[in-house]
């Protein structure tokens, strides 16, 4: 399983067979119905979001019916996505990344800005990531997923510890965590991608200590290797290795052995992605409980926040017109209402919060989507992975990052070396200052 397919959820290759072209960006029906039509991405998860919200909003507007059909996911869904826009063949409202992916179709051109009501009740994390020019365009599509550090809330009850805020008290906690026999920090490094969330998820305390991070170092103004902040994340890999604080079989685990030492209290901590609860619920039941979450720790617990990875957005592109576009944006006003939120959690249970105010988790839901929301609902509390402001992201990473993370290589040089890796995407890109 690859890092973007964690954050898409997307685990399934169930097809639904495609509308008939009649029924694909048709004229109106008579007597004033409307048809939309509205392209989802083919995951499980995906298909059973996008039906169960057409037959919601249906209900609840009786005169437009949604017609869901389904495109693949990965790059030839990209490409698929691409060509409808740009041949002016895309369906009447379609779900599609948010972020740079997002500012990739060219929104400005190809999608229509929103200036609906609702748009005022985003989070300003997902505003931020659907927008162009001050100009929303899009949805939110399901809820947000934290980089982070899932932690068993048994193993920290049996010790007497607290959530950590700083570096020092994980690191004392890990101390005593270890006295007891427990792995106080999981890896997994045989699934090279999941070495990286020491780096990606501590971008919060990054951006809280060098606001202007992310727009240096896309000009090749900031690195890794000489930012105080940014190169901590590195710091943070090499230092819980040398400690003697990882499991014993860190290089040869893969990511489905560290979801079960968590689970199972074999291990303390996880850096890991929120989305990955799931596979703990569905796997691990009656442990799902012992499971929660904090941010990674930062050496100022006031400015201690969550980075978080942004939903995909729902558009509506130009093509979509009259009567049409009505309903659409009806359709999106509807995806981002507390009755939306509801409907999307009835298809699929969130595992973290939702991008619309008002929008309440349900009560059953994970203790890590819970310990989630209180970094949402704090003033400055969260913030964007850095991919959602920067499109630089080498290649190279997870590979650098096992290799700091197991002693090989020491935290200067691999944020050196990341450096480096990430210069030919720039230069690639045609990015300024490459």
């Amino acid at each position: 399983m690859r890092f973007r397919q964690l954050i898409m959820l997307a685990a399934a290759s169930l097809v639904l067979s495609a509308c008939s072209a009649g029924s694909l960006g048709s004229s109106d029906d008579e007597g004033g119905e409307v048809s939309l039509s509205f392209l989802v991405d083919n995951s499980e998860d995906g298909v059973r979001i996008g039906e169960r919200l057409a037959k919601d909003f249906t209900a609840a507007n009786p005169a437009i019916t949604v017609k869901v059909e389904t495109r693949p996911q990965g790059t030839e869904g990209d490409n698929l996505v691409k060509t409808r826009l740009s041949t002016g063949d895309m369906t009447d409202v379609f779900q599609y990344n948010s972020g740079s992916l997002f500012q990739a179709l060219a929104p400005q051109k190809n999608l229509v800005a929103l200036d609906d009501a609702w748009t005022g009740q985003l989070d300003e994390n997902f505003r931020t990531t659907v927008s162009s020019d001050g100009k929303v365009y899009g949805a939110p599509w399901g809820g947000f997923i934290a980089g982070a550090v899932m932690y068993n809330r048994a193993v920290y009850a049996k010790l007497n510890l607290q959530v950590p805020k700083t570096w020092s008290e994980f690191m004392a906690n890990n101390a005593k965590i270890k006295a007891a026999g427990t792995a106080p920090v999981i890896q997994t490094y045989q699934d090279t991608w999941t070495s990286q969330l020491f780096v990606l998820g501590d971008f919060h305390n990054v951006s809280a200590a060098e606001p202007d991070f992310a727009e240096k170092y896309t000009k090749n103004q900031a690195k890794y290797a000489t930012s105080a902040a940014a190169i901590k994340g590195f710091q943070h890999l090499q230092e819980v290795h040398d400690a003697g604080y990882l499991n014993k079989d860190f290089a040869s685990a893969k990511f489905d052995d560290g979801l079960k030492k968590l689970a199972q209290g074999e291990g303390a901590h996880y850096p890991m992605l929120s989305s990955a609860i799931s596979t703990i619920v569905a796997n691990y039941p009656d442990k799902a409980k012992d499971v929660g979450l904090f941010a990674i720790p930062s050496d100022d617990p006031a400015r201690n926040g969550l980075t978080v990875w942004s939903p995909a957005g729902v558009y509506i592109p130009t093509s979509t017109q009259g009567a049409k576009l009505d309903a659409a944006k009806k359709f999106l006003a509807f995806i981002a209402s507390p009755a939306g939120c509801a409907s999307t959690g009835a298809a699929s249970p969130p595992v973290g919060p939702y991008a619309v105010k008002g929008c309440a988790l349900p009560a059953d839901v994970t203790q890590v989507a819970k310990d989630t929301q209180p970094y949402l609902d704090r003033q400055g509390g969260s913030s964007l992975a850095l991919e959602f402001l920067s499109p630089i992201k080498g290649p190279a990473l997870e590979q650098i990052t096992v290799e700091v993370g197991s002693g090989i290589r020491k935290a200067a040089d691999g944020a050196a070396l990341y450096d480096k890796d990430v210069r030919k995407q720039a230069q690639q890109l045609g990015l300024e200052g490459w």
